[in-house]
């Protein structure tokens, strides 16, 4: 059978939407994979953000103390130092 150059031009354009439509649905796979990742992406995000909340609200919570911690060590310092009660009895 002979290929006329009706026939090659026909080829030729079947060839060349096979190969356009590879390509496309590669691209058609990235996209999906993209999606994907900035999915993941999004999620960790949000748990730095919860992480550095809860780290923040942590290190309040220690200044806190020793804040308290200071507030209080005259006190036992005073106890410390002062003389010795003899036990009644």
């Amino acid at each position: 059978m002979f290929l006329t150059k009706q026939n090659l031009t026909t080829v030729r354009a079947l060839c060349v939407a096979v190969v356009a439509t590879m390509g496309l649905a590669s691209c058609a796979t990235y996209k999906e994979e993209f999606a994907t990742i900035n999915s993941r992406l999004d999620s960790l995000d949000a748990k730095v953000q919860s992480a550095a909340q809860s780290a923040e609200s942590a290190n309040q919570s220690a200044q806190q103390a020793n804040q308290r911690l200071d507030q209080i060590e005259g006190r036992v310092q005073a106890l410390e130092a002062a003389p010795k009660r003899t036990p009644r009895g």
